[in-house]
């Protein structure tokens, strides 16, 4: 087979593997451990790329492994092996954007009264399930709520809102949350150590800050930063790939608001859309960075949940002169903005 992308590569195999989500795993290695694991799971959380799917695929293995009950699963065993690659059809994977109908359902229901042929557990994994229709989920309801004993369901949904309450109730519920940049960076620095490619720290951060809490889109972004860059992937790579704006520039464009010196920022603007720059990227670009700027002047030691900046000199130099009352105002002003870029066609008219 051919290249593969990082994400699909460095999959989760094991919970361990799961970044940014130990309060679900550890949750999920106890209940293996003690036997204690129930019928049917919802794994929730808005963002997307966060270890919904993959968690769900691990655990199906961990229930299943021969050589268990253990924290982690072997994954040399031929349940988990197979359960990996497909190949054991116990452990059943369903897109519900495509498979929404009640007839998709009950044919589930019909095959979960049959016993496993290869494995202790018949897992299916519902993903997208809030995709179903009103009629799919009435029919999944009395098959959630008494499954036979050797029967586990994994619904996964970005968009747990839409889930009618009645199959929400009959599940235990975990949220995944938005993964932590420094936790991407860590994850990425290994992946890159394994692979025997140089990236830049600085790179890294940037590239979990456009990825927004999501690990996929993190190594989706690191591919194409890899691809565009030559010996090294280095922090200009990646702000040509995503559409961000250097920090140093963005420190620029600050200065120059604040001291009222409107030439200057309209130019340094204008550059930066010449240069091919996204207008809308720059703008939450410069949200996070006064954000950041405002944090730390509350306090410095706040540093290690800073989101877009990096404190070097002229950072600090900025936050000791900034006046707190007009970062606050800059950032309403700049929301407001955002908000009319997502309605206009016209974005230099703004």
């Amino acid at each position: 087979m051919g290249y593969q992308a990082l994400y699909r590569v460095w999959r989760p195999k094991n919970f361990e593997d799961v970044v940014g989500q130990v309060h679900i795993t550890r949750t999920l290695q106890n209940a293996i451990m003690q036997d204690k694991f129930t019928h049917a799971y919802l794994f929730s959380g808005p963002p997307r790329g966060t270890g919904k799917t993959s968690a769900a695929k691990i655990f199906a293995k961990a229930v299943n492994c021969q050589n268990g009950p253990a924290l982690e699963p072997c994954n040399e065993c031929d349940a988990c092996l197979g359960i990996q690659d497909g190949s054991i059809s116990d452990v059943v994977e369903i897109d519900a954007a495509s498979n929404n109908g009640v007839d998709d359902v009950r044919e589930i229901r019909d095959k979960v009264k049959y016993a496993p042929s290869s494995v202790t557990y018949k897992v299916y994994i519902v993903d997208e399930v809030h995709m179903l229709s009103t009629g799919a989920f009435n029919a999944l309801l009395k098959t959630l709520e008494e499954p036979p004993k050797h029967v586990i369901f994994i619904l996964a949904t970005t968009e747990p809102h839409k889930l009618p309450l009645t199959i929400i109730s009959r599940c235990q519920r975990f949220d995944f949350k938005r993964i932590a940049q420094s936790s991407m960076v860590a994850r990425m620095q290994r992946i890159m150590e394994a692979e025997g490619i140089n990236v830049t720290t600085e790179a890294l951060e940037a590239i979990a800050l456009s990825a927004e809490g999501g690990m996929r889109d993190a190594l989706s972004l690191l591919d194409q930063a890899i691809s565009y860059s030559e010996d090294q992937v280095q922090i200009d790579d990646v702000l040509a790939i995503t559409g961000s704006v250097s920090q140093s520039k963005l420190a620029n464009v600050v200065t120059e608001m604040y001291g009222n010196e409107v030439k200057a920022a309209l130019l340094e603007v204008d550059q930066m859309i010449q240069e091919g720059k996204d207008p809308g990227r720059f703008v939450f670009d410069v949200i996070y960075y006064l954000r950041d700027l405002l944090l730390y002047q509350s306090a410095p030691s706040l540093e290690n949940i800073l989101e877009r900046a990096i404190v070097d000199e002229t950072f600090i130099e900025m936050a000791k002169q900034l006046d707190a009352e007009w970062i606050q105002m800059a950032i309403r002003e700049l929301n407001q903005c955002q908000q009319e870029i997502k309605w206009t066609n016209s974005l230099r008219c703004l």
